[in-house]
């Protein structure tokens, strides 16, 4: 009989294929005492440029498979084998401590990982899958062991692991036919590579992942994040008919994807793309975003080991502005502190740091680190159309005391003679629920808004969505939060200024022509999700979507508003 589990879909589409479980060794390490750490910090040294040849052959055949922005991910792979703050701090201890390299390795990624992990961000949440497979590597080299050999992977398979990283998903061979995992998460390079190589993939099934037994019939559902587990005849043959339409779906999609979206009935509705690195920018460009919805700045801090200068703040804002060559471009002040630790910053440690001092609060407290951003933000703006956003705003006087410290900084820019564009929009995000209440009030403080799904969805829901226990409450189609929504459109329209949304949920497709209905003017997502929401919006009527989104706020929960989506289809 057949099994059907409910996870969580990291890249779209639905494909049927046999499984095939990814064994990895979890080695055991052994602390020993060491006299002769000269000869420990060569070993470690060893392993290390081991381990960087090994990725460099990852790297080339991640550029033939899917293109240089792909295999970018290990050029950061590479860096933290460099970086002091990761392997410097392994020879620190072996040195201080008189420990062997092995359980130093394991210690400092660990404690790496953690870090990233605890961010309140999901794309940096998912550099600590990156820090884990670079530290696993390492650490496997230094035990003279090889990793897991893939070449048992045939086309059709179903790749069944408890987790997998860049470097496992590199190493697909062609026709891979999905991938399924106990942990994970939607921004996880691993889900990325394999939204790039077009497999379907649903993560985060827990436990429930060992009733999978090597060649099981499976099949994958990424769109609905579900997966059947030995299906039945019929169940297969309704796979196989959604198999052929996605891939003609996908197709058209392609082909249209560089026109811009208007709804059936003219309403013209922009699609962006979310950034997360420069590495991000080759994608957007390629899937023809039509500007940048949101472009996170956390990266600059977080993969530095000092407080970023203006001057290489300024490069890399210039960078993003110059590829996007008059586009909008939505760059998102720092959303940092509190469980956002930095080693250099001597942040205080907070009991409860997702209601702490962070983002706009931070950033207020701290004007000499908000005005170096400022001011490489606004010397960057000739370079292109320039949209500044402060995140985490609740209130009016955060905006105005961020405007001013803005104004402050552009006089003392052309006052010392530096040029700064004329015509640059200030924005804010809402992603707290006092903001979308009072969002009447906020918008006329602004130019744009732009609602962060994520953020709001956990503190509307109460529900943290890292933790494994109250992840099922966590869901942004909840009329709760479809309501939020609405005041914020409502809000923008009233006072005249455009209104996007580029959380997790602008990018589902399946709920378009509800966010269609409750008015954003502008959705920003992951790149690879564009050509797919352009297509749909094309098939929306704008009355109609509006009717169907009146009903979905009278519903109880996000379950019954994905019910009366499926019910319209």
């Amino acid at each position: 009989m057949s099994q059907t589990i409910q996870g969580v879909g990291a890249a779209p589409g639905i494909n049927l294929g046999t499984a095939v479980w990814w064994r990895k060794e979890q080695p055991t390490v052994t602390v020993k005492t060491v006299a002769d750490t000269q000869a420990e910090t060569a070993k470690l040294k060893q392993a290390i440029d081991q381990t960087k040849e090994q990725i460099n052959t990852l790297r080339q055949t991640a550029a033939e498979r899917m293109g240089e922005e792909e295999a970018q991910v290990f050029d950061a792979h590479l860096a933290f084998l460099d970086d002091p703050g990761f392997t410097g701090e392994m020879e620190n201890r072996i040195n201080s401590q008189k420990k062997n390299a092995e359980a130093i390795c394991q210690e400092v990624t660990e404690e790496m990982s953690a870090l990233m992990a605890s961010l309140d961000d999901e794309y940096m949440q998912a550099r600590a899958d990156d820090i884990r497979d670079v530290g696993s590597r390492l650490l496997l080299n230094l035990l003279g062991k090889k990793p897991f050999d893939p070449s048992q992977l045939k086309a059709g398979d179903v790749v069944v692991a408890e987790e997998l990283t860049p470097s496992d998903t590199a190493q697909f061979p062609e026709g891979i036919a999905g991938m399924v995992t106990a942990k994970g998460s939607k921004t996880a390079h691993a889900a990325i590579m394999a939204r790039t190589l077009g497999i379907p993939a649903v993560l985060g099934l827990g436990a429930w992942i060992n009733n999978i037994q090597d060649d099981d019939k499976l099949i994958v559902n990424g769109d609905k994040g579900t997966i059947i587990l030995n299906p039945s005849e019929a169940e297969e043959q309704e796979a196989r008919q959604l198999i052929a339409a996605q891939k003609e779906a996908r197709e058209a999609a392609l082909k249209e994807a560089a026109a811009d979206a208007y709804t059936a009935d003219g309403k013209r509705i922009q699609t962006f793309a979310n950034i997360g690195s420069l590495n991000d920018i080759e994608l957007a460009v390629k899937n023809h975003a039509e500007g940048v919805g949101l472009f996170r700045t956390e990266f600059l801090y977080l993969e530095s080991d000092h407080w970023p200068t203006e001057e290489e703040q300024y490069q890399a804002y210039a960078k993003v502005l110059s590829a996007f060559n008059g586009r909008p471009v939505v760059i998102r002040t720092l959303d940092i502190g509190g469980d956002k630790d930095l080693p250099y910053a001597d942040l205080p440690k907070e009991e409860n740091p997702f209601l702490g001092h962070r983002a706009i609060r931070y950033c207020l407290a701290n004007p000499d680190v908000f005005k170096t951003q400022l001011k490489a933000l606004l010397r960057a703006s000739v370079h292109g159309n320039l949209w500044i956003m402060f995140p985490m705003i609740e209130n009016l006087s955060e905006i105005r005391a961020a405007k001013a410290l803005l104004e402050e900084c552009r006089q003392e820019l052309t006052g010392a003679g530096t040029e700064v564009a004329d015509d640059i929009k200030v924005g804010i995000m809402i992603e707290v629920p006092a903001a979308a209440v009072t969002a009447d009030l906020l918008a006329k403080e602004v130019d744009f808004m732009s609602i962060g799904t994520n953020d709001l969805t956990q503190y509307t829901l109460a529900a943290d969505r890292g933790n494994e226990q109250v992840a099922h409450l966590y869901d942004a189609a909840h009329p709760a939060v479809l309501r939020l929504v609405k005041m914020t459109c409502d809000a923008a329209d009233k006072a005249g200024i455009l209104v996007g949304m580029c959380g997790e949920l602008a990018g589902d497709v399946t709920m378009t022509e509800i966010l269609v209905g409750l008015g954003l003017h502008e959705l920003s997502m992951s790149a690879s999700a564009i050509p797919e929401v352009k297509q749909r919006v094309r098939l929306i009527d704008s009355a109609k979507a509006k009717a169907l989104a009146d009903k979905a706020l009278q519903l109880e929960d996000g379950d019954q508003v994905r019910a009366l989506i499926r019910s319209q289809q």
